[in-house]
């Protein structure tokens, strides 16, 4: 049976390799990172929570902008700050000017886990990431994820001031 050149066209389709290249990297580089995070008996949602808390004004986000920046759902997120309080690394305190609405607060606990995962952490960073790139292919990398995520995920600098960052500080 041959292939016809329609066929063959949408297949060799460079949406496809641009997709397809920007998922094996970003596989390949979450594998490398998760491998390291659950050394430290944590999971990556559980890292990228107290990460994005911590990064964030007074160490807390309103529940609801918490799960807006991340891929859980509001019950997905509850249930992940409930086994993070229960270890001690999070709590939750009202919102003054909603009784309805709950922060999410990293403690102290929480933060002297990051202390202890992230220096590893920045290093596989920096080897699977920042190290293979020129400065400006970094900072032109960077600005195209924002525009990517500001599109496909508009909620999820929700809460926060998105930090400046010195990328060529080591």
């Amino acid at each position: 049976m041959s292939q016809n050149i329609a066929e063959t066209d949408l297949f060799a389709d460079h949406r496809i390799t641009a997709m397809g290249l920007f998922t094996e990297a970003f596989t390949g580089v979450s594998a490398k990172l998760a491998n390291q995070i659950v050394g430290h008996k944590l999971v990556m949602a559980e890292f990228e929570v107290l990460l994005r808390l911590s990064r964030s004004p007074g160490g807390r986000l309103r529940m609801s902008d918490l799960a807006a920046q991340t891929s859980l759902t509001t019950s997905g997120i509850t249930r992940l700050i409930d086994r993070l309080e229960r270890g001690g690394l999070v709590e939750r305190t009202a919102c003054p000017s909603d009784r309805r609405g709950l922060f999410a607060q990293i403690t102290d606990l929480g933060r002297a886990r990051l202390t202890d995962v992230l220096p590893e952490h920045l290093g596989l960073i920096d080897t699977w990431l920042i190290d293979l790139l020129e400065p400006a292919e970094l900072e032109g990398f960077l600005g195209a994820l924002r525009k990517i995520r500001d599109a496909v995920r508009p909620g999820a600098a929700a809460g926060t001031a998105e930090p400046v960052e010195d990328h060529h500080a080591k």
